[in-house]
């Protein structure tokens, strides 16, 4: 069973950390109990008994759960919604699941959104609490992505709370690192294509030189998604290799 703790100054959203620690989950999938009377589930995580007994019991100390609400479909955040009596909505359908507004964010899967609630972002894999978050080539392409993140930059949120690691007390920030890390890797991308660079494996070393063995599958994988993103722009070289 994970740790479970309260938002910072707001004992309304609790989080319950699910036992799924990984290279891209960080700590595990945060799952989210929301207001009482009913509550609502933000991401139950995955199918982890434990886990979801202890996200009912959550809710359940809080008069019951309204809705499940899901930022998007990976199974890391969705498998456990089948365990929990009680409707389920990732906001692509007719209207926002009151009191909660729901915000279109594509990027790191296509059906991806972000709950707000009183200046409150659930935010999803759209913003990490720490490190980057992963763009998949098949996720909506990294432009949906870049256009995700400046859609919430407008928003007016004082605090996110992440899909995997600690809450985000400075959205401001965390949101234009993000844009500045992406726009950093694509400018080393660039730089290694504008030297004659033509070697995906090569590439790869240029602009991801800070990543660790075991993620340089996925960074592989985000490149791909870069050099989709300069190919719609009509910036890519057309002979790259291997």
């Amino acid at each position: 069973m994970g740790r479970l703790d309260t938002a910072p100054g707001q004992p309304e959203i609790a989080r319950i950390v699910a036992p799924n620690p990984g290279p891209m989950t960080l700590e595990g999938t945060n799952t989210y109990v929301v207001l009482s009377d009913p509550a609502f589930v933000v991401d139950p995580g995955p199918d982890d008994p434990g886990h979801i007994e202890a996200v009912a019991a959550e809710a359940e100390r809080r008069g019951g759960i309204g809705a499940v609400l899901l930022t998007h479909s990976h199974a890391d955040h969705s498998a456990g919604a089948a365990r929990l009596a009680a409707p389920v909505t990732w906001g692509y359908g007719g209207s926002d699941p009151d009191p909660f507004t729901v915000v279109r964010t594509p990027g790191h899967a296509k059906d991806h959104v972000c709950f707000v609630l009183d200046g409150t972002l659930f935010s999803g894999d759209l913003i990490l609490g720490e490190g980057s978050s992963y763009v998949p080539p098949d996720g909506g392409s990294l432009a949906a992505y870049m256009d995700s993140l400046r859609r919430v930059q407008e928003l007016e949120i004082d605090l996110i709370c992440p899909g995997h690691g600690p809450f985000v007390t400075d959205p401001a920030t965390k949101i234009a690192e993000y844009l500045a890390h992406r726009l950093e890797r694509e400018q080393k991308l660039v730089a290694a294509l504008d030297a004659g660079e033509r070697s995906r494996t090569k590439l790869l070393d240029a602009a991801w030189d800070d990543v660790p063995a075991e993620l340089r599958g996925a960074a592989a994988l985000v490149m791909q998604a870069h050099l989709e993103k300069l190919d719609s722009e009509g910036r890519l070289p057309s002979d790259l290799r291997d």
